[in-house]
């Protein structure tokens, strides 16, 4: 019988999972959140619509696929296989409401929000993008995988070093952003290569380390 849940698959989740448990238990996510002038109840809002929208993948377009129609498609991509749906030369294109579209609208609050300087968020974010592209690459099984750190020290050390009294929202801003857009829009690319019917951008949602990064690059700023 096939698994259904490669090692790899189990050893990422229980591992971001934990990550993320330690960082409740701890009290980080208020901290983190106070930081950005959010209240218990809207961060806990925040946390639990991140969870329940990483269930939620909605398709935006196709692709052709390079990869060999027989081959077995992996069980887990960074951007995140939606279903076992049979593989025919095309890769439908997904966005994960928890993973990606969420962060994103926050990232517009922040913005609204904060008074953020147009050149230290565009230099910021390109640095982290360009870091995040960098470092992260396909591998076989898993999809688009990078070290969890590497992100949010980035954009914390960026923030800090640009715009000082802005840096926990700046942080989170180019840490969610420099993930989103280096380590996964940039790679689309590499999905061609792979045979999996679908892949959803920010496709594991809280759990691929979009929400983990921006927590961690607020706390760290």
């Amino acid at each position: 019988m096939h698994n259904r849940f490669s090692q790899p698959h189990l050893f990422i989740l229980l591992f971001m999972l934990g990550v993320l448990l330690a960082i409740v238990q701890l009290g980080l996510v208020t901290i983190a959140f106070e930081k950005l002038g959010l209240s218990q109840t809207s961060a806990f809002l925040l946390l639990f619509s991140s969870l329940i929208g990483s269930s939620i993948n909605l398709p935006l377009f196709s692709i052709h696929s390079e990869a060999d129609p027989d081959a077995e498609p992996p069980q887990l991509l960074g951007l995140l296989q939606l279903s076992h749906i049979p593989f025919n030369g095309e890769t439908i294109i997904a966005v994960n409401v928890g993973g990606c579209l969420i962060p994103l609208g926050f990232t517009l609050y922040l913005l609204i929000h904060h008074e953020i300087n147009l050149f230290s968020l565009l230099a910021a974010l390109i640095c982290v993008s360009l870091i995040c592209f960098k470092i992260s690459r396909p591998i076989s099984g898993i999809g688009i995988g990078m070290p969890i750190l590497v992100a949010p020290i980035s954009a914390a050390l960026f923030a800090l070093m640009l715009q000082p009294e802005q840096s926990a929202a700046l942080a989170y801003i180019t840490g969610t952003l420099g993930v989103i857009i280096g380590a996964d829009m940039l790679h689309l690319k590499d999905i061609r290569k792979m045979p999996t019917p679908v892949a959803s951008i920010g496709g594991a949602g809280t759990f691929d380390g979009i929400f983990l990064t921006g927590l961690l690059a607020v706390l760290l700023a």
